[in-house]
């Protein structure tokens, strides 16, 4: 016979194999590729870098995503998760505490370096690459403030709180706590520990939350 016998000493494993869909193989370049551009910077970085770390060949990376710049985009767009924990379900809690997880002003340290360590690399690059603020402002901070709009507009709905413009209302809130954070690369500076920053943003919630009213 043509056929090649099977060795005695491997059986045919029985059962289909698993197999990674494609959703999964995106969240994981996704997540490998933002710790690249941070570890090596947007110019040092390469698609078939990210493949290499990320185990996949370059032809599934690209299959998943068509440029760097696209995969930059959606690396902004998971990292917005970082930013704001929304859309989230209706949840029983006064809006102050409410808006405390929605900003997680008591994320870990380490996420928190996560989040400051993108954000320094974008406004660290952007001389070089300005298509990265562009990103940065499409793919996150317009759409973060957009679900934050969205969120205070049904609490208003439920009559929790008074707010005559939502928008508004979202782009004073992340002016408040972005900018009460301090700049990535000067935090330190900005505040000398990490309990004097929280009760500031806290501060900046509760001062927010009564000057709409909310219950």
């Amino acid at each position: 016979m043509d056929g090649v016998d099977e060795p005695a000493d491997e059986p045919r494993k029985r059962g289909r194999p698993k197999v990674s869909s494609d959703e999964d193989k995106r969240t994981h370049i996704v997540e490998i590729a933002r710790r690249v551009f941070v570890k090596y910077g947007y110019a040092g970085s390469t698609t078939a870098v990210v493949a290499t770390e990320a185990g996949v060949s370059k032809q599934t990376l690209y299959k998943l995503f068509q440029s760097k710049e696209e995969l930059f985009a959606a690396v902004v767009g998971a990292h917005r998760r970082l930013m704001l924990d929304l859309p989230r379900a209706a949840e029983d809690l006064p809006i102050a505490e409410s808006l405390e997880h929605i900003f997680m002003i008591d994320m870990d340290e380490e996420k928190d370096a996560d989040r400051a360590g993108f954000l320094q690399l974008v406004f660290r690059e952007a001389a070089q690459f300005p298509e990265l603020i562009d990103i940065l402002q499409r793919e996150g901070m317009l759409a973060s403030r957009q679900h934050l709009a969205d969120w205070l507009s049904d609490r208003r709905a439920e009559g929790r709180l008074t707010l005559d413009d939502p928008a508004s209302g979202a782009r004073m809130l992340m002016d408040m706590i972005f900018g009460g954070m301090g700049p990535p690369e000067g935090r330190a500076q900005a505040w000398p520990d990490r309990a004097g920053l929280l009760a500031h943003l806290r501060r900046c919630i509760a001062i927010f939350a009564a000057g709409v009213g909310a219950s």
